[in-house]
């Protein structure tokens, strides 16, 4: 269901929905109030929610259709804005699945391709979710064989370097609430995401509560047991300064059509660290940190993956995992336990 108060804004992501065969759509409206009539009569997987419409807004209309049905996939509609960011991410923390940028008329392929990956992968969440539970076998990654013992770190790391994109800031919060207990090295993150909602991304993870955590400041400290967030259209990358590590923004050329790049977070990373990184590829389209990783596992680091179980689109974790560089495949809570565990068990 597409639910925004602009017919124009209705229509453009209506035209996109259906030149795909295996979407439907099952309703249009245009306040949170008829959205919410709509899906008590069932049959939605997926809501294209608008954060701001007359007679019931989004952010009022969510809990209420999160209520209705608690199992649909709520993808709010935000402008490209500060305070639109704010209110994106405030959305994520009450429940909503994702967030994708308003659409213009001229809408560019990339927004085509990001709201079509979002709600396949959201709609695919839901279904598997509402399925009946069933004993799942290990979870098994063809991959290509490395060398052995060059998937976990002969060092401890120094840096926890985090990458990801479609569906990061759900996975992003799963993780570093699962992440209890302080590490003794920063951590970095670069999310796929617009200049505007960066800082706001970083401010809710603050707020999660286990540790600090800011957008990254050009040519600042790296504070043990901190988050630094790349912000938006700057790449992310580490220098090292004697024993120390320090963030050095760039407007270099996007990397795999996006900037910040985790390739380029983890290259440089790499270099800064002689390889004592270990690397975490979560959630997201395309293929962006593949080839950072497998240059950190050339140095001796060490990368996990997220399971494509557990993943919106499994593209960028999956492209790690089948290159056969992952130490391990996991989902966001057993994630969070590996890093722990590594961090504690190398010398």
């Amino acid at each position: 269901m597409i639910c925004d108060d602009s017919f124009t804004v209705r229509s453009i992501i209506a035209r996109i929905l259906r030149a795909e065969p295996d979407i439907e759509i099952a309703g249009l409206a245009a306040d949170g109030e008829k959205a919410a009539e709509a899906l008590r009569r069932g049959g939605i997987d997926v809501v294209v929610l608008d954060v701001e419409m007359p007679v019931m807004d989004g952010l009022t209309a969510l809990p209420k259709l999160l209520k209705i049905d608690p199992s649909v996939r709520v993808i709010m509609a935000s402008s490209l804005t500060t305070a639109g960011g704010a209110i994106a991410m405030q959305a994520l923390q009450a429940g909503a699945a994702d967030y994708v940028p308003k659409p213009a008329a001229n809408q560019t392929d990339e927004f085509v391709r990001e709201i079509l990956a979002k709600i396949r992968g959201q709609a695919r969440l839901r279904r598997q979710r509402a399925a009946p539970a069933t004993p799942r076998p290990p979870a098994t990654v063809r991959a290509t064989p490395v060398a052995a013992g060059a998937t976990r770190p002969a060092k401890a790391p120094r840096l926890l370097a985090i990458g990801s994109s479609t569906g990061g800031p759900q996975a992003l919060f799963g993780f570093f609430r699962a992440l209890t207990q302080p590490l003794r090295v920063p951590i970095v993150v670069t999310q796929h995401m617009p200049p505007v909602f960066t800082r706001s991304l970083a401010e809710h993870i603050a707020r999660l509560g286990a540790r600090g955590c800011t957008e990254a400041v050009d040519d600042e400290l790296l504070a043990p047991d901190r988050i630094y967030v790349a912000p938006g259209d700057r790449h992310l990358a580490i220098l090292a300064r004697g024993p120390d590590l320090y963030v050095q923004l760039t407007s270099e050329p996007p990397e795999n059509s996006c900037r910040p790049a985790v390739d380029a977070m983890l290259r440089s990373a790499t270099a800064a660290c002689a390889g004592r990184v270990l690397a975490v590829i979560l959630t997201g389209m395309g293929q962006d940190g593949l080839r950072g990783a497998q240059g950190l596992v050339e140095a001796g680091g060490c990368v996990l993956a997220q399971d494509e179980a557990s993943s919106v689109v499994w593209g960028m974790p999956g492209a790690v995992a089948k290159a056969g560089i992952c130490h391990a495949v996991l989902g966001i809570d057993e994630l969070a336990a590996k890093v722990t565990q590594i961090m504690n068990s190398t010398p």
